[in-house]
């Protein structure tokens, strides 16, 4: 594995994180948003990640194809799916949105749930900003070694 590599690897994985905390913030944005323009309440976003093969070719080749989805390294996002759990009933029968019973069908997005994804995703984040950190000196240092 080169130093590329690792930035490779380190850099995808930063960037699906990124993706992760994005549709986290969106889903606690949306938490009480009733009304869609699909209709109905928002429904709840997540992310799916998938792994990308180790990328074996020269670096040159993988330079050359750079926008070429199959030479990528680490992970990727696949999808960002929405859930499909049934929306929660809230009785408010003054809410413009009530049903003829008094009920709010309100988005199926768990607070504390959206919470704890999202600061996972922060740590994976910080991880990854980590690791290019360290490949970065890992890096320099050989280079001083050939001084």
């Amino acid at each position: 594995m080169s130093f590329f590599d690792a930035f490779e690897i380190a850099s995808s994985g930063m960037s699906a994180q990124r993706t992760r905390m994005n549709v986290s913030a969106m889903n606690m944005a949306n938490k009480n948003t009733t009304r869609t323009p699909e209709g109905g309440p928002y429904r709840r976003r997540d992310v799916i990640l998938a792994a990308v093969r180790v990328d074996q070719r020269p670096f040159a080749t993988r330079l050359a194809n750079n926008l070429d989805e199959e030479a990528a390294v680490g992970v990727r996002v696949q999808n960002v799916a929405v859930s499909d759990d049934p929306p929660s009933l809230h009785y408010d029968p003054g809410h413009p949105d009530a049903n003829a019973e008094g009920y709010v069908e309100m988005p199926n997005v768990n607070g504390l749930k959206e919470m704890v994804n999202l600061m996972s995703a922060a740590r994976a984040y910080e991880a990854g900003a980590k690791v290019l950190k360290t490949a970065r000196t890992m890096a320099q240092q050989a280079l001083r070694i050939g001084k």
